[in-house]
């Protein structure tokens, strides 16, 4: 658990800047500190080190990226393996991402606050 008055570290791993900001915005006004590289990520693995995110919001069809495979990679590398993340898509891939390791599965569209319910409900887990 964060230490009170510490924001928690979202990262979003969105490609759709429309998306992204709307994400950024509602995070925001639930006090998270929002981080959200810009694509193409060259080190998607250097680049959740640097940052070091409470939770990852991330999309599963991302440019040069597989969410599902970016997912496998977390969960195989020693320091990040614990990482919280959602998976997220227009399409229902909630069996193959939470076999992948994924925390939770959020299917687009969705509403913003089952969005806050459940990144709120896995950083107390």
């Amino acid at each position: 658990m964060i230490p009170m008055g510490e924001k928690q570290r979202v990262m979003i791993l969105e490609d759709n800047a429309m998306m992204r900001s709307l994400l950024q915005t509602l995070l925001e006004l639930e006090s998270f500190q929002v981080v959200c590289p810009e694509f193409p990520i060259v080190d998607p693995i250097k680049t959740i080190r640097e940052i070091r995110p409470a939770i990852i919001l991330m999309d599963i069809n991302l440019p040069n990226i597989n969410g599902i495979s970016l997912l496998q990679q977390i969960r195989s590398t020693e320091d990040l393996k614990d990482a919280k993340v959602i998976m997220s898509s227009g399409s229902d891939r909630k069996q193959e991402s939470l076999s992948a390791g994924a925390n939770s599965f959020l299917m687009k569209p969705y509403m913003p606050d089952d969005l806050i319910n459940l990144v709120k409900k896995i950083l107390n887990e």
